[in-house]
């Protein structure tokens, strides 16, 4: 089995269990195999957790799920050193951080101290506790949850953290005929528990090598940076796009690529992951919020715009 089948019978394992959200599958295994991070914003009960337990399951990876509440600490992400009597010294004792696959559940009911305790591991993929780095297992990936409607108690991420996670996806509710298969299945003893490994951490491995190969050319370069540069002189945003942005969008694009079974970037690679990569990492100004303009309408304007390279 050569690379381009084995993500396509992954996303086909995934997609039998999780059914009707085959972009959100896509989008998530994109940035699993390119180094990235997601931010699943959603409403409760649409199968976030569910979506990130199956893909840990598929892919034959640990699998981490810490409930952040306002008293999670550091500690609890990163891990603490515990004095041993009987040894007389201090022992590591892991956090949730040394998981293949975590999950950070509504990660802005936490406070902003803890949630940074997330950036060290996202970043460098280790975690330093009283000055000794641990590091993490491979592949490393967080998939961090919260919820858009509810703001009594949270603590809303900033720009920094934001810029952190190279996708912000929501899942949204399954058309009527899905949401029926999915009640059958569920009559029928079908559940993402039973869901088997397809692939070993060492394929993923593998496969994250192949996608640096995908060929990105000088012109699609451009046309990324373009987008960016444009994201940036807007007027409506008081924030725009990052390098890291940049680099995001770029390592996004050889992923579509190659889930599309291609070792070169095409313009329609970068429009097909702008929105997700780009959205959530771009701030209204003030007056753009007073005149309630929509964030997500502008920037699909900015890629509408932006020249596609010959």
């Amino acid at each position: 089995m050569n690379d381009y089948e084995t993500i396509i019978k992954l996303k086909d394992n995934i997609n039998a269990f999780f059914i009707g959200k085959e972009e959100v599958v896509e989008n998530l295994l994109v940035c699993l195999l390119t180094g990235g991070h997601v931010l699943l914003e959603d409403v409760p009960g649409v199968g976030k957790t569910t979506l990130a337990a199956l893909l840990a399951r598929s892919i034959d990876c640990s699998f981490g799920r810490i409930q952040f509440t306002p008293d999670t600490l550091p500690g609890d992400i990163s891990g603490v050193s515990v004095y041993n009597m009987k040894t007389g010294e201090f022992e590591y004792r892991e956090g949730a951080s040394m998981h293949q696959i975590l999950l950070a559940d509504e990660i802005n009911r936490t406070s902003p101290k803890t949630q940074a305790s997330l950036l060290e591991a996202m970043a460098e993929e280790q975690v330093t506790v009283d000055g000794t780095v641990h590091m993490l297992p491979k592949p490393f990936m967080v998939i961090a949850t919260q919820n858009p409607v509810e703001f009594l108690g949270t603590y809303p991420l900033p720009e920094a953290q934001m810029d952190r996670f190279m996708m912000r996806l929501s899942i949204g509710y399954p058309e009527r005929e899905q949401e029926i298969e999915l009640a059958a299945q569920v009559l029928s003893g079908k559940a993402p528990e039973q869901a088997e490994a397809v692939c070993t951490a060492e394929d993923i491995l593998r496969l994250k090598e192949t996608i640096l190969q995908v060929t990105v050319g000088r012109p699609i370069l451009g046309y990324i940076e373009d987008m960016i540069t444009m994201s940036r002189q807007e007027e409506r945003f008081v924030l725009g796009a990052s390098t890291r942005a940049m680099l995001a969008l770029m390592r996004a694009s050889q992923g579509k690529a190659f889930m599309k079974g291609r070792d070169y970037v095409k313009p329609d690679d970068v429009r097909d992951v702008a929105m997700p990569v780009l959205l959530h990492r771009l701030a209204l100004s003030s007056d753009a919020r007073i005149r309630k303009e929509d964030a997500a309408s502008i920037l699909k304007s900015i890629i509408l715009k932006t020249k596609i390279p010959v």
